[in-house]
């Protein structure tokens, strides 16, 4: 189990694995207060020979020489803004070893930039390993056996508790988005949101497929009813006393998508039991509201179906008559996401919440118009604007983009009040342009997070290959903006 502490003790005998340093734009090594002068020479002295870069990210690795530490790692610390930091914490980690128990962090910075750099590093030293035979704990071992200590110089523990909060509310994340689907169905992933609720103070509701077809959630029924696994709708409440206000956040949870009748190819199989990143980040934001005790009302909605072809399966030209009434007429099986997602926006919406944001990997057209590692922000100008401005605050790519009303007429079907699709242009705007017909005057922004979530490509940063949590770090800064305005 990873922790996060501070030190004051002298890191010239201070016993690590390794002892992460910076180095600046001139390719020196940034001094630290609590680093002997005649260490740092030492050190300086052999990064010169072997040309240690301050190109953020950049890391060259020395023998912990005069010291006690095991080995040294240096760390281009770039321009030294927090993006550059979190970028760089997360190049350091990788070259920690490969179970370190002990990691210690000298970085000279004000309390943002320790701050980047210690969530930097939590999430870089990210692994997924439960389903590898040679990780498997020892019967002996305790969670007090496994994981990292990071230790972080000149750090306050205020910094270091917010720091952890937010890394842990990302690597929940990854580790759903990266459970398989064998294990994580609706009925498990439902399971585990009432289990996480319950530790932490967090009210959480199932609804079961009885329920959700007595209340007339007919398009999660509709997406889940090819699957033996049933779908399930699980709200979470996070209601401190005094909240005088509340955000209702909404998240796809697909546990996997086969596209139903109108099956996917199998490559594009491949990376979809993904396709739930956007409940799990609900779950998580909801989960890091309570244990950082914002002053602010959350209740997530969690919209969970595995999309499976079978006899029971939608079929392409039936029309679902969706929670709060509308009819959709479904021509694609595999644009299942959006029906989903509308359910659980008019009922987020009957509470009347002061926002409404729902997170999802809706579209392979936002991948197309925004590539790798930025998310589409569409909706409200004004909320739209509030969710950029959050994402750029802790650096996570994300662009405004707009809901052209043209689009509209492509959504409408001659059976029924709208169709789940459009033209083949503009994919990720037209699936917006869907959910708007969803959310009435509510102030509402939809993220869509399709190809942001899952990273197919190789480490960099801080960002694994695989899972990433995506959306998590802006959800929760949006949330605090608000509770501390």
């Amino acid at each position: 189990m990873t922790s996060i502490h501070a030190t004051s003790d002298n890191l010239s005998t201070l016993t690590a694995d390794a002892l992460i340093l910076g180095v600046t734009a001139d390719g020196a090594i940034s001094p630290h207060g609590q680093l002997d002068d005649e260490a740092l020479a030492t050190l300086s002295e052999l990064a010169g020979k072997l040309d240690a870069s301050g190109k953020v990210g950049a890391t060259t690795v020395l023998p912990g020489v005069g010291l006690a530490a095991k080995r040294v790692v240096l760390v281009g610390l770039g321009d030294g803004t927090p993006t550059d930091l979190r970028l760089a914490a997360g190049s350091a980690a990788r070259e920690c070893g490969k179970e370190p128990s002990t990691v210690v962090i000298a970085i000279e910075a004000d309390d943002d930039g320790i701050a980047a750099f210690a969530v930097g590093a939590l999430l870089g030293a990210y692994r997924f390993t439960d389903y590898k035979s040679d990780a498997v704990m020892d019967d002996d071992a305790t969670d007090e056996d496994t994981g990292t200590a990071w230790l972080v110089a000149g750090a306050s523990a205020d910094t270091l508790k917010r720091a952890s909060i937010i890394a842990g509310a990302v690597a929940g994340t990854r580790d759903l988005v990266n459970t398989p689907p064998l294990d994580l169905f609706p009925g498990s992933f439902a399971e585990i949101a009432e289990g996480y609720a319950g530790a932490m103070g967090v009210e959480a509701t199932v609804f079961d497929v009885q329920q959700l077809a007595e209340e007339g959630f007919n398009g999660i029924l509709a997406v889940g009813m090819g699957s033996a696994r049933l779908p399930r709708l699980v709200r979470l409440e996070w209601k401190p006393e005094g909240a005088k206000q509340t955000v209702a956040l909404v998240g796809k949870g697909i546990t996997f998508d086969s596209g139903g009748i109108s099956l996917k190819p199998p490559k594009s199989m491949e990376t979809m039991k993904s396709d739930m990143a956007g409940a799990a980040a609900v779950m998580h934001t909801v989960l890091g509201a309570a244990q950082a005790n914002l002053q602010i009302g959350v209740v997530g909605w969690l919209c969970l179906a595995e999309n499976m072809p079978s006899a029971t399966a939608q079929r392409p030209s039936d029309v679902i008559r969706m929670y709060g009434g509308k009819t959709v007429e479904v021509l694609n099986t595999d644009a299942e996401g959006r029906l989903v997602l509308a359910d659980g926006l008019v009922r987020a919406i009957e509470e009347n919440p002061d926002v409404v944001l729902d997170i999802a990997t809706l579209t392979g057209a936002q991948g197309v118009a925004l590539g790798t590692q930025t998310s589409g922000v569409m909706g409200v100008d004004e909320i739209r604007a509030e969710v950029v401005a959050a994402a750029d605050a802790v650096s996570e790519p994300m662009w405004p983009m707009p809901l052209p009303q043209h689009l509209l007429k492509q959504l409408e079907s001659k059976v029924a009040d709208l169709q789940n699709i459009a033209g083949p242009a503009g994919g990720m705007l037209s699936a917006g342009v869907f959910l708007q017909q969803f959310v009435g005057d509510a102030k509402w922004a939809h993220l869509d997070i399709a190809r942001p979530a899952y990273n197919e490509a190789s480490a960099h940063g801080f960002t694994p290959s695989g899972g990433t949590g995506a959306g998590v770090r802006t959800l929760l800064q949006f949330l605090e903006n608000r509770a501390n305005a």
